[in-house]
């Protein structure tokens, strides 16, 4: 089970804790979905799930300043507080009750306070779990930003990953990473790749060693985070090998469950393996505007053959 811990969240969502006694590093956010405890309450805990993150907005604020005098809102506070919840963050810059807080306090819950709206807020804080809390692998492999697609380059060791990425580099396109490759499943349709933190923007070349290609190349030469649409495996040449041709049909590759489009390239001496990147990413653009340059000749030749039918 993946986990961030609650002082990440605070840091990045510019939260304040108004409970800076109680230690947030301790605090482990595991679900991606978040709670307003508008029923909760009212009283009403079935299906409650305590894992979530729970958000005060200005309707949730509002009944629970309604009730404040009344005694059942220490019950139910105590419970919701009970069910050891990771927090609870107020939108707006709304201020809790002295109940609530003490209820907070009571049960080692820490609240936060945002200015932010409460949809924007949620919206935002879902959408930042969502990749620091996504399925992930690491994979053998190069990624780089090729005119906006992100296109994993995989191989065999020492089959000139490294070098392609390189030469791509310097036509302009950005390196993400070398070597090993960190994936995260986002959604059913996006995958995103980054690097190792301590690998990040290093390129090993055999016979040369380790190049910083951020000093090297400069800080336009390097992203730090791409969503995958694109594989290239490279592989050695077999002259018995058969390879498609055409590209009427796509080949996929499976990654962390998500499909992506898959080319295998033979390599031999004398393949400018840059320039074959570029093409299959310029393609690949072509094909998801709704162009096919295979389908396209397809028609062409089906249609040259109709018209000479007709003729004989």
């Amino acid at each position: 089970m993946y986990q961030v811990s609650l002082t990440k969240v605070v840091e990045k969502m510019g939260l304040t804790n108004i409970t800076p006694e109680i230690n947030t590093d301790d605090v482990m956010i595991t679900q991606t979905d978040i709670n307003r405890p508008a029923l909760q309450l009212a009283g009403f805990f079935e299906h409650f799930d305590s894992d979530r993150v729970q958000i005060v907005g200005m309707v949730e604020y509002t009944y629970l300043k309604k009730i404040e005098e009344d005694e059942v809102v220490i019950e139910r506070l105590d419970r919701l507080f009970g069910g050891k919840i990771p927090c609870i963050i107020f939108c707006r810059g709304l201020e809790p009750c002295e109940r609530l807080m003490e209820a907070a306090r009571r049960h080692k819950v820490p609240v936060l306070t945002t200015k932010q709206h409460t949809s924007g807020f949620m919206a935002e804080l879902i959408r930042w779990l969502n990749v620091e809390l996504a399925p992930r692998i690491s994979i053998h492999g190069v990624l780089v930003d090729v005119y906006g697609e992100g296109v994993l380059i995989m191989g065999e060791s020492g089959i000139g990953k490294s070098e392609a990425a390189l030469e791509l580099i310097k036509r302009g396109h950005r390196l993400v990473s070398d070597d090993v490759v960190e994936i995260k499943k986002v959604s059913e349709d996006t995958l995103v790749g980054t690097s190792p933190e301590i690998t990040r923007y290093f390129i090993e070349l055999r016979g040369i060693g380790i190049i910083d290609v951020k000093t090297l190349f400069g800080v336009e030469s390097v992203k730090p985070t791409q969503s995958i649409d694109l594989v290239i495996k490279l592989e050695e040449w077999d002259k018995s090998g058969e390879y498609d041709r055409l590209g009427l049909e796509e080949q996929f590759t499976e990654i962390l469950g998500n499909k992506v489009v898959c080319h295998s390239i033979p390599i031999r001496p004398g393949r400018n393996l840059a320039i074959i990147v570029e093409s299959a990413a310029v393609n690949h653009r072509q094909k998801k505007m709704g162009y096919n340059a295979a389908i396209e000749l397809y028609n062409r030749v089906t249609g040259n053959l109709q018209k000479n039918q007709k003729e004989e």
